[in-house]
């Protein structure tokens, strides 16, 4: 159901919904979290009904004001909550139409690599780098919508694009090669061939699985390759034989979904790839996390 779909003078509606996917993309890479995005959505729209859209001038950038504070805000009640998450935190992932990597650089600022990337700055730096190197915002826009000098914000603006660069890895979009990849890595899997495994990884891929505490789950990350083979066969044999598998899209990237026996989805997990080597695998199994998974999400910028 939309938002306000039964309530409130269908401009504000329209106005909202027309908006929604671009709106729906900026709260979640400022959190990382669908369910956050969706709750700061709610909260913005509620915002957004006390005002008389006929007199807002220019209501993509009234709404983006609107959701980029709310964010924000949440943003900062949430971060102590997640140093204190047992185990790994990995963002929650998000179901993404197949073609959405033809935008390479929203395909990019959603990808696991980068939303892990962007939790390593502070709430005001995050905004300001989203809003200006994906949104394409102006610093004199950004220093308004975060309550920020221009001075300030254009300091901020350089400290996190030099924080980011020197930490995002190269991002490789969903391809016929990643497939191709993908299939040789399922298969070896599967049959327990550990040497055409290990072939497929990259030396220094690195495995990372949130349970959340909720479900088994390594509580640290997995590195190279030798380590990573032994680690996915063991987990194969014990859990995933009874389990049915299939290939989606999340966060722009190809994925795994295990499901099973009486079709509940258990996990999700993202395969990063660079040429024809698997570079980064994540696993999502918090079932926090996967409520909403299987709900395709449109993006935009």
């Amino acid at each position: 159901m939309r938002i306000g779909a039964d309530t409130g003078p269908m401009s504000a509606v329209d106005a909202f919904d027309r908006l929604r996917p671009l709106l729906f993309t900026i709260a979640y890479e400022l959190l990382g979290s669908a369910a956050d995005a969706e709750d700061v959505l709610q909260d913005s729209y509620l915002r957004w009904r006390e005002t008389d859209p006929a007199r807002i001038e220019h209501p993509r950038a009234y709404l983006t004001t609107i959701v980029t504070r709310q964010a924000l805000n949440h943003l900062r009640t949430v971060r102590r909550r997640r140093e204190d998450y047992v185990g790994n935190w990995l963002p929650e992932p998000i179901r993404t139409e197949s073609d959405a990597s033809h935008d390479v650089l929203l395909a990019e600022s959603v990808s696991m690599a980068m939303l892990l990337v962007l939790e390593t700055l502070g709430p005001t730096e995050r905004a300001v780098f989203v809003l200006s190197e994906v949104f394409g915002h102006s610093l004199v826009d950004i220093a308004g919508m975060v309550g920020k000098s221009d001075a300030t914000v254009r300091q901020i603006a350089h400290r996190a694009r030099a924080h980011v660069r020197s930490r995002r890895k190269r991002f490789e979009p969903d391809s016929e090669t990643s497939r191709e990849v993908i299939d040789r890595f399922l298969r070896a899997t599967q049959t327990g061939d550990l040497q055409t495994l290990m072939d497929v990884l990259a030396p220094d891929i690195v495995q990372i699985s949130d349970g959340g505490g909720k479900v088994s789950a390594a509580r640290r990350p997995v590195v190279g390759a030798e380590r990573v083979a032994h680690y996915l066969i063991g987990l194969s044999r014990k859990a995933m034989a009874d389990m049915t598998v299939e290939v989606g899209t999340y966060n722009a990237l190809p994925a795994l979904l295990l499901r099973t026996a009486d079709g509940r989805l258990d996990t999700v997990e993202l395969i990063e790839t660079s040429g024809d080597r698997i570079t980064g695998l994540y696993a999502i199994r918090n079932p926090d996390k996967l409520g909403t998974a299987e709900l395709t999400r449109a993006l935009e910028r």
